[in-house]
């Protein structure tokens, strides 16, 4: 059974940066695909980037392009979220996953392993 732990949340002002990190440990998959999801109150997780096995394709939601990055250290089982320019609105419980495959996912349904989440907070 793998299990994923992000760690990196906190309270920041509008305008600041945050790094998230994901360690993975256990039994992964030989070749996974990670992404990073996020979640308000009464709203429906949503996808915040993925990355493919290799990590040379990446996916972003339309609300965090230019601003976010996520990278992956396979040698380390660990992927990152790097947040810069956060605002108001992405505060959220972000979530780690991770699913069998190599390429890119934006369905949470194609992730079978799940972070506890982190909670990021972004004041006016």
């Amino acid at each position: 059974q793998a299990q994923l732990v992000e760690s990196g949340g906190g309270l920041v002002q509008a305008g600041g940066s945050l790094r998230l990190s994901c360690a993975a440990s256990g039994r992964m998959f030989t070749t996974y695909l990670m992404g990073w999801f996020r979640q308000t109150p009464g709203a429906e997780r949503e996808v915040v980037a993925t990355i493919s096995w290799i990590g040379g394709r990446t996916y972003y939601a339309d609300s965090v392009k230019e601003r976010f990055t996520v990278s992956r250290d396979n040698a380390k089982n660990t992927m990152y979220l790097q947040m810069n320019s956060l605002k108001p609105e992405d505060t959220a419980v972000y979530y780690c996953a991770a699913g069998p495959g190599v390429g890119l996912s934006s369905n949470p349904y194609d992730y079978n392993y799940w972070g506890q989440g982190t909670q990021v907070t972004v004041s006016s």
